[in-house]
């Protein structure tokens, strides 16, 4: 199976040693379930690969735009991880689980004045900081509220990493950083070492994501090194962090790579060693932000087909009681999730169908070209594996869906970590 946490016994898909019907019995469909035992595994396994690799005190930061909720944020806290946001709406989830925001990266290209202080009113420890505009905002808050903010300089090094391009983030006309090539990230560090109410403490990239090895961040490094040496020359600065984002790939099919977190993590180490020897530079505090590989084959989505409409010459669509509202990846830019009826994985007569959902939306597709049982009914469960990262976290309203709830599944027990919607939550904001 595409993950250790899936199972197959007398025929049957368990989910985290679960079974899916009794699940779907007690919660109701669609539901998102989610790993607990396996998010912790994952943030255990990148905590000891980056001490063992970049030293004490380095640092995973979840990227919980993946995957953002209450509980969430505490089992961060709970595994010692630091966290990202994006939004004040992170902020302020974080901030009612417990997290510890001192510990906190703000990211994001367009911080408004609202963000930047609500930010440091909730104690955000620091702002990676995307244009040079945004420094001027955040120096002239600082200074209003008499504190002085730490940031980080979003760079972009110029990477390609030849994933999906809604997901590429490093190459020069990104919307995110400020680019090495055209002078604007020298630019920027100048002008933050100059601006009152900011502390400069260092740097951060970040280059896409679905990278299943560590071409991309030993290139980034390399990059990264280069300036940040080029910066001491100039302005005597020396950077206390440096930040070489995320984006390690998941399995989401049986032809994706199988990736060595931990493999993967010592090379980028050996590179940062190399890399501060020939530079002669003080080693700084790595960080990295695991995001989608802390959470993605953590999560599985469990729905109840409907309409079976076989067209006869053309196709066929089994249709269930979720959609782009719950998983609008595929949707998006054509993301692949495995499609699987977990009450019938012994049975070896397939058809070639596509999964779609209720929306009155001919793009309200799940999965094109899925290999199902023929036998497929109405009344069977499907499963979409692997939907624990920008699942629950891009879920919309769209036709008036309630969203699903969340239920996570630790050590043989289950519990509810976001209920599921009704027909009232969607209607409380309505005048």
């Amino acid at each position: 199976m595409i993950c250790k946490n899936l199972t197959v016994v007398s025929d049957r898909l368990l989910f985290a040693g679960r079974d899916l019907r009794e699940l779907a019995d007690k919660y109701g469909t669609p539901l998102y379930l989610m790993d607990e035992d396996r998010i912790r595994e994952k943030c255990r396994i990148y905590r000891q690969a980056m001490q063992e690799a970049f030293g004490e005190n380095s640092t995973p930061v979840y990227a919980s735009k993946a995957c953002s909720f209450r509980r969430m944020y505490s089992i961060m806290r709970e595994e010692n991880m630091g966290i990202e946001v994006v939004s004040s709406g992170e902020i302020y989830t974080a901030k009612i689980a417990g997290a510890d925001l001192s510990e906190a990266y703000f990211n994001g290209n367009n911080k408004t004045d609202a963000d930047i202080a609500f930010a440091m009113e909730s104690g955000v420890g620091y702002f990676v900081v995307d244009n040079e505009e945004e420094i001027d905002a955040i120096g002239r808050i600082a200074a209003e509220k008499g504190i002085t903010q730490q940031v980080l300089l979003r760079i972009t090094p110029g990477i390609d990493t030849h994933t999906y391009e809604a997901i590429q983030t490093g190459q020069v006309d990104s919307k995110f950083g400020s680019a090495i090539e055209t002078g604007q990230a020298m630019a920027i560090t100048k002008k933050s070492l100059e601006t009152r109410g900011v502390k400069l403490v260092g740097f951060h990239c970040h280059v896409g994501s679905l990278v299943f090895d560590s071409d991309t961040f030993l290139r980034s490094a390399d990059i990264m090194f280069s300036f940040m040496n080029e910066v001491r020359a100039e302005t005597g600065f020396v950077a206390q962090e440096l930040s070489l984002g995320g984006g390690y790939g998941v399995r989401y099919t049986e032809s994706d790579p199988e990736l060595d977190l931990r493999a993967n993590i010592l090379l980028v180490g050996k590179q940062v060693d190399s890399l501060c020897k020939r530079f002669s530079y003080p080693k700084p505090k790595i960080i990295l932000e695991p995001g989608r590989s802390i959470v993605a084959d953590a999560g599985l989505t469990l729905y109840t087909v409907g309409t079976v409409k076989r067209i006869p010459g053309y196709k066929t669509y089994v249709s269930v009681d979720g959609g782009m509202t719950d998983n609008p990846r595929f949707a998006l830019y054509g993301a692949i999730h495995v499609p699987v009826l977990p009450e019938k994985m012994g049975e070896t007569e397939k058809m070639i169908c596509s999964v779609v959902g209720r929306c009155c939306e001919s793009g309200d597709i799940l999965c094109e070209g899925a290999s199902l049982p023929s036998r497929v009914e109405r009344g069977d469960l499907l499963a979409v594996l692997t939907t624990g990262a920008y699942n629950y976290s891009m879920a919309s309203h769209y036709n008036r869906i309630p969203k699903p709830p969340v239920v996570m599944l630790s050590d043989g027990k289950d519990y509810v970590a976001v209920r599921r919607e009704s027909y009232e939550d969607l209607t409380k904001f309505d005048l």
